[in-house]
């Protein structure tokens, strides 16, 4: 299945409307969908180089608005929506001993979440369910989003092809590497300066 929607997105990445597409994957990976945007952009920034920043800039704008349904989904539908998808990445039973520290480092977790290759719907679900207030939310998605489109859009526009194949081979190794040194920074200046 998953196979299945990944060369769908594939295919809409040559489509006329794919900015509306690529806005649409990230909106809906960021609360319930389990393929990132990165399908579309990649292609896309490709095809493309010299709208590949525009292309960040739509997946992390719809990825933030995706970040808000899936706090929603946690606030208003957790047993209804959320838990089937924690379900389906077999999370549910694990969740409960999570969110009870997810608060109190939440920051941290949206900031990982959001720019490494872990279920970034989790995260948004888990702080709805933990009301985790809005605006670290938002802050987080925006910083973690927006770092790691731009990135990918940057190293397509510089590098292009090439690129492509070593993000292809390592993309999880790249971004949790990238996500560690980011948040390992923050930390750093927290507990450190």
């Amino acid at each position: 299945m998953l196979k299945r929607l990944y060369g769908w997105m594939l295919d809409k990445a040559g489509h006329r409307h794919a900015p509306r597409w690529l806005a649409g994957i990230s909106f809906a990976e960021s609360s319930f969908f389990p393929i990132p945007p990165d399908a579309m952009l990649i292609p896309m920034c490709l095809a493309r180089p010299e709208k590949a920043f525009y292309y960040a800039l739509v997946c992390t704008v719809a990825s933030v608005l995706g970040a808000l349904a899936g706090y929603a989904i946690g606030y208003f539908l957790l047993e209804a929506v959320g838990e089937p998808i924690l379900r389906f990445y077999g999370l549910s039973h694990a969740f409960e001993g999570f969110a009870s520290d997810f608060n109190e480092q939440g920051w941290i977790i949206v900031l990982l979440a959001g720019f490494t290759p872990l279920p970034f719907k989790v995260i948004t679900i888990a702080a709805g369910a933990t009301m985790m207030p809005l605006h670290i939310l938002i802050v987080a998605s925006i910083i973690a989003r927006s770092a790691r489109f731009f990135l990918v859009a940057a190293l397509l526009w510089k590098f292009g092809e090439p690129m492509k194949r070593v993000i292809d081979r390592h993309f999880a190794l790249l971004t949790t590497l990238a996500g560690i040194l980011g948040v390992g920074g923050f930390v750093v200046v927290k507990y450190l300066l």
